[in-house]
């Protein structure tokens, strides 16, 4: 079945995400309650819940999408090119409501358009629709899942396709690439990293930059799925910034 997967249709994305607020302190009061019971569930006997903050990112109640990066294979003959672009900014909604936008554009120039993450369906699709709700925003018709036959949903996730049923594993994208020896450059910046590198370095073009290398080791392990060549760095085309 993977080999049947038609690259060309997929739109491949990764998100980063960090916590509402720089730190605790600034969170309101109700809030705090409610990250107080939140985080009792995860936090260490020697730990307080303002210790644990930074975790608030990965919950959509308590934490914000800073960037979305998506991908699209172009195919030219024999050679293939992967085209990048990022939504990204402080102000969450506008990003939202400028990929969300794109997607339904895209969605209405190909009725096969698949949406592909690692870990998709466990974070990065939910994540956005929560937050696209959350911002008032109408849900792009690939995201507005709620009713449809498990065939009608045009989700991929990289991580789903490597378990093969077998629901107790996680694997990082990170190992992934390195079982599979894709090429990725050594980065200074980790998933760990991001909420600090936004809002006390302030270096949101970093965060997107990380993200955007996300998205080709994604494409890239897909590419290893169907056994084919690599899309070599010089067919790489980010569209975000121009140099």
């Amino acid at each position: 079945m993977i080999d049947k997967i038609k690259l060309e249709n997929i739109l491949f994305l990764d998100i980063e995400t960090v916590p509402q607020y720089p730190d605790f302190e600034n969170v309101p009061e109700t809030f705090k309650e409610f990250w107080e019971k939140k985080s009792m569930y995860f936090r260490g006997d020697d730990q307080s819940s303002a210790d644990v903050y930074q975790r608030a990112g990965i919950y959509a109640e308590f934490g914000k999408i800073i960037c979305i990066s998506v991908g699209i294979i172009i195919s030219k003959g024999k050679k293939s090119k992967l085209r990048i672009k990022s939504f990204f900014g402080d102000d969450e909604k506008i990003l939202l409501q400028e990929f969300a936008q794109m997607l339904d554009k895209y969605h209405a120039l190909n009725n096969y358009l698949i949406l592909c993450a690692h870990n998709g369906k466990e974070f990065d699709f939910p994540y956005i629709a929560r937050r696209m709700l959350i911002n008032a925003i109408k849900l792009p018709k690939l995201l507005d899942i709620a009713g449809k036959k498990p065939w009608e949903v045009m989700l991929l996730d990289t991580m789903e396709l490597w378990k093969f049923g077998d629901y107790k594993n996680y694997t990082s994208l990170n190992l992934l690439t390195q079982v599979f020896d894709i090429p990725t450059p050594k980065d200074d910046i980790d998933g760990s990293m991001v909420a600090d590198v936004y809002w006390r370095e302030k270096d949101l073009v970093r965060i997107v930059r990380y993200c955007e290398k996300d998205v080709v080791a994604i494409v890239q392990l897909m590419l290893k799925y169907q056994r084919k060549e690599l899309i070599p760095d010089e067919n790489i085309e980010s569209t975000t910034f121009v140099e």
